[in-house]
């Protein structure tokens, strides 16, 4: 056989089909690694690729897609990194014979979620595992079902470090956006890797040949390096409890020839096919001419178009009429930059009856209170939407609302859902916190979704900013949000919290809300820690309502902890005394707290919003006083 590299110049290659939904046909479960198949049941995997050979594939993939550490520690098998690899390389090479060529697959360890593992990590990881299939031999190097290109180039890197001569195949996965979740045009990802040194540039998985189709109309032309293409079998069509995909053979082969014809010089199949779909393809595709390259791509950039009904309003897009005024108004960051700032939290109801709230929102209102924050289901306790919540508090009382943003309850799709529904409501502060899990709460058989870290959603809401939904497809309008980090400061090691605490700001974080504080000299170590960070603080103070309250605080809710002092005010007080006692001992950390953050954030206990009405009072009683220069030379 002609060494790959240069058969990509010479040649059409027919890749081969699937291999996780065509074992998944044939008994094999959803939710078990397939690649520990390649040592626990090897005849199987040999013989679907026997099956590719016999259809006329010329190109086979490892079985090797999640087959490095991060994937394999799910299961256990994370010492059988190299081994799992190694045994894929040899059943894919005995299968191969002389007739297809052996490349070593390897699918996003990220998945398009930036920050749920560590750069490092992912290094070494691809290190791993490409190092095991290099040794044992393989004839090129595909990277598929990649979202974003910056992942694809540290992929790239890696191999390019172990071996600066093995073609190297990349493949991204994108949605109708024809953009990468990092916000790449194809285009443009596309010529960063041939910079980088890709031999073959295409795309696979999550479409099928219609949109494969329509993506690549966007570069044809326009890139000078191979290109691949790997569809799914069209949609997946759910029938009596199992996943069927629908395309034909006939027609996934009629796409091939479209493929060709705008420079694929690799085509296969991906989710869904079969070898009979690979025996369409290579018919269809005998007598095809090989493609010639562009020798000189055009390199014009693609402009996306707008609707003739958009205007242009401050560098983002929006329909005629639409209304920008809180655009102009001051962020809580630019309050609290410059001036004492409130944020007081008031949970919404677990009923239908929103009075009480309404009523505190009121109450607040008129104690100065600068924003009114609403959690999203805290403690995983099924409440009212926050959302709905927010915005007759914005609309009837005229106070700003400040929403949480839970990891807990929405997929991917309904957290871009619920965002949108924000800024169409002019709702633009939010908090983004990982979530109770839903276990401990009161519907404790419901599902936590977690689809993203408190890190990730920070990211993906500030990307809505520039225009861009979290699958990199432009929104037309770019959003507005202020967000904002938790953090939690009642641990035993500080700095490291403070460590993770830093990198939520990195990823986008513009101010930062702590859980409360019960303790003087950690408000002042908080302070000091802290002192280096280039956005707001706002420090928590919740009132305890009573004794109780204060031990169920201590005892029961993670993230809070009192002091031995504390505690002991509050044991045996009940009712009136006990609020009395609980707003008395948060002034004293109030008067330790102004002298270090400008930013105070209260929580209101079991809505005794008079509480934190009274405490809000006394912050701006307090700053008055500082300001005074006679108080200062006291």
């Amino acid at each position: 056989m002609k060494n790959f590299r240069e058969a990509l110049h010479e040649q059409i290659i027919i890749g081969d089909g699937a291999m996780g939904t065509y074992l998944y046909q044939l008994g094999y479960p959803v939710g078990i690694s397939y690649e520990i198949l390649n040592v626990t049941d090897p005849d199987v995997i040999r013989n679907i690729h026997k099956q590719y050979v016999d259809a006329g594939a010329g190109l086979l993939e490892t079985n090797t897609f999640t087959a490095n550490r991060e994937k394999l520690y799910r299961h256990g098998k994370e010492h059988l990194v190299k081994d799992i690899n190694r045994a894929a390389v040899r059943l894919a090479r005995e299968a191969a014979g002389n007739q297809a060529y052996v490349i070593g697959a390897l699918g996003s360890i990220r998945a398009g979620k930036r920050e749920n593992v560590h750069t490092n990590q992912v290094i070494r990881d691809y290190h791993e595992q490409m190092s095991a299939m290099l040794e044992e031999g393989v004839d090129g190097i595909m990277f598929e079902t990649f979202y974003d290109l910056e992942e694809m180039r540290l992929a790239l890197q890696v191999v390019r470090e172990l071996d600066q001569d093995v073609p190297v195949i990349c493949q991204f996965a994108v949605e109708e956006s024809r953009r990468t979740k990092d916000g790449k045009s194809l285009l443009e990802a596309f010529r960063v890797l041939r910079d980088d040194g890709a031999d073959v540039v295409g795309l696979n998985c999550h479409m099928g040949p219609n949109g494969v189709l329509r993506a690549l109309e966007g570069v044809q032309g326009r890139i000078d390096l191979p290109l691949s293409a790997f569809p799914n079998a069209g949609l997946p069509d759910y029938v009596d409890g199992r996943y069927n995909f629908v395309a034909s053979a006939e027609y996934m082969a009629q796409s091939a020839v479209k493929f060709v014809q705008m420079g694929a010089r690799i085509v296969g199949g991906c989710c869904g096919t079969t070898p009979e779909h690979v025996a369409a393809i290579v018919e269809a595709l005998r007598d095809v001419e090989v493609p010639e390259l562009p020798v000189q791509p055009v390199e014009s950039i693609i402009i996306e178009e707008e609707s003739e009904s958009m205007l242009w309003h401050d560098g983002a897009a929006c329909y005629d009429g639409c209304d920008h005024g809180h655009d102009a108004e001051e962020s809580i960051v630019d309050m609290v930059r410059s001036r004492h700032t409130v944020i007081v939290e008031l949970d919404p109801p677990r009923d239908l009856d929103v009075s009480k709230f309404m009523k505190g929102a009121q109450v607040l209102k008129e104690a100065g209170v600068d924003a009114l924050t609403l959690a999203d289901n805290s403690l995983a306790v099924t409440r009212m939407s926050n959302l709905a919540l927010g915005y007759m508090a914005l609309d009837k009382v005229g106070i700003r609302p400040l929403v949480h943003i839970a990891c807990r309850d929405r997929n991917l799709i309904g957290t871009q859902s619920h965002m949108m529904g924000l800024h169409a409501l002019g709702i633009d502060h939010v908090l983004a916190v990982t979530g109770d899990p839903a276990r401990f709460g009161d519907l404790p058989d419901s599902s936590s979704v977690y689809d993203m870290t408190s890190f990730e959603i920070i990211r993906m809401i500030k990307q809505l900013n520039s225009g861009l939904a979290f699958s990199g497809k432009p929104l037309k309008q770019k959003a507005k949000f202020v967000v904002g980090g938790a953090f939690n400061p009642n641990v035993k090691h500080l700095d490291k919290a403070i460590a993770r605490l830093e990198r939520k700001i990195e990823a986008g974080a513009d101010y930062i809300m702590t859980q409360p504080v019960y303790d003087k000299e950690l408000i002042v170590r908080i302070a000091e820690g802290t002192k280096h960070l280039n956005v707001p603080v706002f420090i928590g103070i919740m009132p305890l309502a009573s004794g109780r309250n204060a031990e169920y605080l201590h005892n029961e809710v993670p993230g809070i902890e009192l002091s031995d002092e504390v505690r002991s005010r509050m044991n045996g007080l009940e009712g009136e005394a006990g609020r009395k006692e609980g707003v008395a001992i948060a002034k004293e950390l109030l008067d330790v707290a102004l002298t270090h953050f400008k930013g105070i954030y209260f929580m209101t206990p079991f809505m005794f919003y008079e509480m934190t009405a009274e405490l809000t009072q006394y912050v701006w009683e307090k700053a008055e006083r500082q300001a005074d220069p006679l108080y200062r030379l006291t």
